[in-house]
């Protein structure tokens, strides 16, 4: 094992329906090469949590930041965060909010929210269970999921809480941008990200505005933590190291 000194702690953060255990594979590789990582099961993805359906993206800035807090966050000592998919969302106004306790953040087959962003402003629901495969599979791509994990993903996806599908980024600090990011480029290669960006699309719109970014193309699925772990680990590894 090799051992990391002086080094940041990554937090791992899921996207949608997903909980800390989205994250055992890839935490367990980087626990083995010495890194301290933190996975974190946002507010309204607990299964247990009996109000879990009324959590906000507010609640889940509180718990990020919480977790900051757990583990020293500092502006001598900042943390990498790690986002996921629809984790762009809470981890863009926790950047927004302590840009200086943040070292770098990598977003994962996703990107930073841009300010007044919203999810799903019209789903009128509670919550927003987990569609089947095939509805999902048109809307992002499923590539390397073996029958097990998608069974697992079955099993364990929380449904997401309506008040945050539906809550809106606000952003008002500059300041976030300056945070060094790595876009982890999954089932959308880093040459059409950056062509989005640059043509003002809106997922991508606010990666134009970052003044420090790399990409790392993980050509996969829309779950990299499943479908390639291995490689995931390295790239969150790489990142936190640069």
């Amino acid at each position: 094992m090799t051992t990391n000194t002086n080094t940041p702690t990554i937090i791992l953060i899921p996207g949608h329906w997903l909980g800390a255990w989205a994250w055992d594979e890839v935490r367990d590789r980087l626990t083995t090469d010495g890194w301290r990582a933190v996975p974190m099961t946002l507010p309204g993805l607990d299964a247990d949590d009996p109000e879990r359906a009324s959590r906000t993206l507010d609640d889940q800035k509180a718990a990020i930041e919480q977790t900051m807090t757990d583990a020293g966050a500092s502006e001598a000592e900042p943390v990498v965060l790690v986002a996921h998919s629809g984790a762009n969302a809470p981890v863009s106004i926790v950047l927004d909010r302590h840009p200086k306790l943040v070292r770098r953040v990598v977003w994962v087959d996703s990107g930073p929210a841009a300010s007044g962003s919203v999810f799903a402003q019209d789903a009128d629901v509670d919550e927003l269970p987990l569609p089947s495969f095939d509805e999902l599979g048109e809307q992002v791509s499923l590539e390397g999921l073996s029958a097990d994990a998608l069974e697992r993903f079955r099993a364990r996806a929380v449904p997401e809480p309506g008040p945050v599908v539906r809550g809106q980024v606000t952003l008002t600090d500059d300041a976030r941008l300056a945070v060094p990011a790595t876009l982890v480029c999954c089932s959308i290669p880093s040459s059409r990200v950056k062509e989005s960006a640059a043509s003002g699309h809106p997922m991508f719109a606010e990666v134009a505005n970052l003044e420090q970014v790399e990409f790392v193309d993980l050509p996969t699925g829309h779950w990299p933590m499943w479908s390639r772990p291995r490689e995931l680990a390295a790239a969150l590894a790489a990142a936190a190291a640069s």
